[in-house]
């Protein structure tokens, strides 16, 4: 059971330091990588996931989307964007390699993960957040 819990505390600080990063890089989403935070400190420890869910990176981040009021525009575009960006170099690796397969099962992903922002996810006006 111990090792359990250190596996989910490690896979928290991971998607905290990479969530971190990609607050702040362009090219890197945070959102994921702060829910893979979530997961882990949910899982691992009561004080950490408290911790966690009062950090601004949560609250600016995700907490209008773990409430289940949505997300807003400026925030879906930015991660509608950096995948769109992130998943065009590797499609067009794999093109480039010939690996049509790939692209295809790429493209499909790409666009309903564009999808899934669209109409999966509600829209809230900007600052109506928690």
């Amino acid at each position: 059971m111990k090792i359990k819990k250190a596996v989910y505390l490690a896979l928290g600080f991971v998607g905290l330091a990479l969530g971190a990063v990609g607050a702040v890089v362009p090219m890197l989403p945070a959102f994921p990588f702060l829910m893979l935070a979530a997961f882990g400190f949910a899982r691992s420890s009561q004080r950490l996931d408290r911790w966690f869910k009062g950090t601004k990176l949560y609250r600016d981040n995700l907490a209008d989307y773990v409430a289940g009021r949505g997300m807003t525009r400026k925030t879906k575009v930015r991660i509608m964007v950096t995948v769109t960006l992130l998943m065009s170099v590797g499609f067009v690796m794999m093109g480039s390699r010939g690996i049509v397969a790939g692209c295809v099962v790429l493209g499909f992903v790409w666009a309903f993960h564009i999808l899934y922002f669209c109409f999966g996810v509600k829209t809230i006006p900007a600052g109506k957040g928690a």
